[in-house]
């Protein structure tokens, strides 16, 4: 019989056989580069009266555009009141769902109480993140951003996020105007370098006068970068 003391070194090694690790190591998170640019601060829920906006058909025209039918599935991130959520929800029919999305927990909550006072069957309401929408994967016909974009601190981590949610050929629409992003705006070239940098390609850019500037398109294209490898965009 092996006394103790010879007992004590076998089983230290047998700790070390590879069979099982010491010490379990979570996985790191990504890194992602920040916003070369300022971020423009959430200063209300609500871009203009929505009979004001009627009055223009700004729905109806993004829609058109972005084209937007029956049967789709779409996101409405920065949803705030729900202006394009109802208006959505009324377009993609009950074949079709509308997922409104925000990141500020009473507004979510507003919305969720009229999406129930309009007994909207076809919208379903949640809490986001700042740099993630927590997106279901291969859902999303079309994901619309509209006078938010500006806004997201960490844009190259959010793209990045949102990818995974598109199907196929799933389009990105952003509505925004063409100014600086600490006035509430984006430069349609500062925002074409951001999404190029995540891998997303511009489909089409248009002028929107009826929703306040322009409104973009884009389409996820090749292999999702690493993290460490996307670059943040700066205007010269």
């Amino acid at each position: 019989m092996l006394s103790p003391v010879f007992l004590l070194p076998l089983f230290a090694l047998g700790a070390c056989d590879g069979s099982k690790p010491l010490i379990k190591r979570e996985p790191k998170e990504p890194v992602f580069p920040a916003a070369d640019r300022p971020v423009a601060s959430i200063v209300s829920s609500r871009w203009s009266n929505e009979e004001a906006r009627d009055r223009l058909n700004e729905a109806g025209e993004v829609m058109n555009k972005a084209a937007i039918s029956k049967g789709m599935t779409v996101a409405d991130i920065g949803a705030g009141e729900g202006y394009y959520t109802i208006r959505m929800a009324a377009r993609v029919g009950k074949e079709g769902r509308v997922l409104a999305e925000d990141i500020v927990a009473s507004v979510r909550d507003t919305l969720a109480e009229r999406v129930a006072r309009e007994d909207l069957a076809n919208v379903s309401v949640k809490l986001g993140e700042a740099n993630d929408p927590k997106l279901p994967e291969a859902s999303f016909d079309r994901v619309l951003m509209v006078h938010m974009y500006h806004e997201i601190e960490q844009p190259y981590e959010f793209l990045w996020r949102l990818r995974p949610s598109l199907k196929p050929d799933g389009l990105v629409v952003v509505v925004d105007a063409n100014r600086r992003t600490q006035d509430h705006g984006t430069p349609p070239a500062l925002l074409k370098c951001e999404f190029a940098a995540v891998g997303y390609t511009q489909v089409d850019m248009d002028e929107m006068p009826s929703a306040g500037g322009y409104l973009a398109t884009f389409r996820a294209t090749g292999p999702r970068p690493k993290p460490e490898a996307i670059r943040a965009c700066r205007l010269k």
